[in-house]
């Protein structure tokens, strides 16, 4: 009897060890089924985010002018006239700027926009273009002399563009550039109006002049800040030329530049943003300044520059902004895109010379 009960003990422990190791068992399936669940499912978010940041990163394409101009004058139901080349320019460059894929991202915080950097500083280099034509419509093209006032929808408008572009609440920048685009449809709108003749255009030679001048500045700065990718002393020419001139603490007689190795990068695609506004930019002067440009025998250096500027859009294969010494085995993408934007600059003095004393 006793060895009975101490088999039947044995048995039962065995059947109670049976279930725990069958438990045991299903909780560890269960467990191994949770954790590839999950890591299925950070994959899949991971792969999407790649491929969406991906997409987002395509540069839209060159637009030709004609139709950028036609397709405004389509929606507004107007006619060209002086101006509207250029006006309708910066507000397709501005559209363009926030309703690309992925929209405006330079001042995302969410992910994959919070990630990436080649794009948001190719949009800020589409900014500032658009900041100085903006600027250049309030102060000079839309003005006949300096003692001319100033038009209502454009003294509106720049400020606007020049909201800080990381704001992504209260206001978001998107916002702001938005409304100065409404302004200037507003002021696109009156041009073509016969019976409002307060808004203007003067496509004069002075004007296109001063915007040159303000292109220029911004092409010597990109070109330097590209160079700057491979590491070199300067010579401080800031007081050359001139005797008497000061400047408010003295700095050293050679100048070691360097741009930091993060923002080499960041630099290169801030200028492929900035020249693809110049490009469209500078197409709308060719139209709208024909007359002035034809009588000082300039649209060949203009067309010129243009072509200059639209090397720096072919595509980039590689996968990284290349750094390589100047005559090194690798390539140096900034002093390419350098070489680009200072031969444009460089026939751009010329222009404007020609356009003083032709």
């Amino acid at each position: 009897m006793a060895i009975k009960q101490r088999v039947q003990g044995w048995w039962a422990k065995l059947g109670r060890g049976a279930e725990d190791l069958r438990d045991d068992v299903q909780d560890s399936i269960g467990t191994d089924r949770v954790v590839r669940v999950g890591l299925t499912v950070i994959a899949v978010i991971v792969l999407s985010l790649t491929l969406l940041g991906w997409y987002w990163s395509n540069e839209p394409e060159l637009v030709g002018v004609n139709e950028i101009t036609a397709n405004l004058a389509q929606e507004q139901n107007l006619q060209s006239t002086t101006g509207s080349a250029t006006t309708a320019t910066a507000i397709y460059v501005a559209r363009t700027m926030l309703d690309k894929p992925g929209g405006f991202l330079h001042n995302d915080v969410f992910p994959p926009g919070i990630f990436m950097d080649n794009m948001p500083n190719w949009e800020y280099g589409v900014l500032v273009q658009t900041r100085d034509m903006v600027r250049a419509l309030r102060e000079n093209f839309s003005r006949s002399q300096s003692q001319s006032t100033e038009d209502p929808d454009l003294t509106l408008a720049e400020p606007r563009f020049n909201f800080k572009a990381s704001s992504w609440i209260l206001p978001p920048s998107e916002s702001e550039y938005r409304g100065g685009i409404k302004l200037l449809l507003s002021y696109h709108q009156r041009l073509a109006d016969p019976e409002n003749p307060q808004a203007q255009f003067y496509a004069r030679a002075d004007n296109l002049r001063f915007w040159l001048g303000m292109v220029s500045t911004r092409m010597g700065s990109m070109s330097q800040r590209l160079a700057s990718a491979v590491e070199q002393n300067r010579v401080n020419t800031d007081l050359a030329g001139d005797s008497a001139a000061l400047q408010s603490t003295p700095r050293a007689a050679e100048i070691r530049v360097k741009t930091p190795w993060m923002e080499i990068d960041d630099v290169f695609y801030e200028s492929r943003g900035a020249a693809w506004a110049w490009i469209h930019f500078l197409r709308a002067a060719e139209k709208d300044f024909a007359p002035v440009l034809a009588k000082k025998n300039a649209q060949a250096s203009l067309a010129q520059i243009i072509r200059e500027l639209e090397q720096t859009q072919y595509p980039v294969y590689s996968p990284l902004i290349l750094n390589g010494n100047g005559f090194g085995l690798v390539a140096n993408h900034s002093l390419v895109m350098a070489s680009y934007i200072a031969g444009a600059n460089a026939a751009l003095i010329d222009l404007r010379a020609l356009l003083s004393d032709g």
